[in-house]
């Protein structure tokens, strides 16, 4: 029996995003395609096998230790985008300021897919949800920056709506319009949540 299910839950590929290796911010860089390889997309500043360890995960690992990297895409919806716009008090939110890689919409409660689902396109690419993405400071200052008294606000308005960091399984070309199948887990919650 296989572990992962195939839902009738779809995105689409509504944006996508590189943030730059030399980056002075986090501000992505829009693209209409990319090539996912297993290190990510290339040219990317998260791309890599493997990354330093940061703040996210000291309680197991002393922060700059190489572990494996789970955190090659930041994706988010664009539903909950929208969500975090209107709390903020903005029209919309541009995911260049959240140094956003893919931005989807279509799938309901996007940040809370379960840990190790799978969003896969028709071609077969397959990109590996690690778990939800904690909102931080570096957004709120890129929203600053553009939309004054505005930034402030996105942390407490990003919580449960920051999207999910994602990893490779299968490489394989993505572009905008894509349409992206979630698989989920054959399991049931750890009942001790």
């Amino acid at each position: 029996m296989p572990e992962l299910i195939p839902t009738d839950h779809y995105a689409k590929i509504v944006w996508m995003g590189k943030v730059p290796q030399d980056r002075p911010d986090i501000r992505s860089q829009a693209v209409q395609e990319a090539f996912a390889s297993y290190a990510g997309f290339e040219g990317d500043y998260h791309a890599g096998l493997t990354r330093k360890s940061c703040v996210r995960v000291k309680s197991q690992h002393p922060e700059g230790t190489e572990i494996r990297n789970v955190r090659q895409f930041s994706i988010v919806s664009a539903e909950e985008l929208a969500a975090i716009a209107a709390v903020i008090g903005l029209e919309t939110l541009d995911p260049v300021l959240l140094g956003a890689s893919i931005v989807v919409e279509g799938i309901d409660d996007f940040t809370h897919v379960p840990p190790n689902a799978r969003l896969q396109a028709a071609n077969g690419t397959t990109i590996v949800v690690d778990m939800q993405n904690g909102p931080c400071n570096l957004p709120a200052r890129e929203i600053e920056k553009n939309a004054p008294g505005h930034g402030k606000g996105f942390k407490a308005a990003a919580k449960d709506r920051r999207g999910v960091c994602a990893w490779v399984e299968r490489e394989g070309q993505l572009k905008v319009g894509d349409t992206l199948r979630l698989h989920v887990p054959g399991q049931r919650v750890w009942k001790h949540l």
